[in-house]
């Protein structure tokens, strides 16, 4: 009985490691994705007001966004290797608590479809970084002097990526 006890001590005890580590992981995801909306809104802000050397300006925006992404997926791939070290700690204890297999079932479900969505949000991330890598050629063709129609066309792939922004943030 009191081994059945520790059993679920040491499993709640995961849990809530886990669960500080992926709140703590979502909420600094969060911070960057939103100074990546703000990088982005200073971007259209220069694009709009057309500043002088507003190239270089943007490049360095632009790079400073790409270098944003890439740490959002080292972030997203660290905590899809908690979850598979969390599911590699639960395996054991399905074999120890036969009798409660039906709830740790149940479980290992849930965390296989936190791990599908996890995997979803990694896929939609690198499009975002292939639409920002679309947008860093599309600004260079900025070097030559462009009408208004071109520049709006140019902004297209800004805008699309602000609006997948903003469908993570909901």
């Amino acid at each position: 009985m009191s081994d059945n006890n520790n059993c679920n001590k040491y499993n709640t005890s995961i849990l809530n490691n886990s669960y500080n580590k992926n709140t703590a992981t979502a909420t600094t995801t969060t911070k960057l994705l939103l100074l990546q909306l703000l990088l982005l809104l200073l971007l259209l802000l220069l694009l709009l007001l057309q500043l002088q050397h507003q190239q270089l300006l943007l490049l360095l925006l632009l790079l400073l966004q790409l270098l944003l992404l890439l740490l959002l997926l080292l972030l997203l791939l660290l905590l899809l290797l908690l979850l598979l070290l969390l599911l590699l700690l639960l395996l054991p204890l399905l074999l120890l608590l036969l009798p409660l297999l039906l709830l740790l079932l149940l479980l290992l479900l849930l965390l296989l479809l936190l791990l599908l969505l996890l995997l979803l949000l990694l896929l939609l991330l690198l499009l975002l970084l292939l639409l920002l890598l679309l947008q860093l050629l599309l600004l260079l063709l900025l070097l030559l002097p462009l009408s208004l129609p071109l520049i709006l066309i140019q902004l297209l792939p800004l805008i699309l990526l602000l609006l997948l922004l903003l469908l993570l943030l909901l």
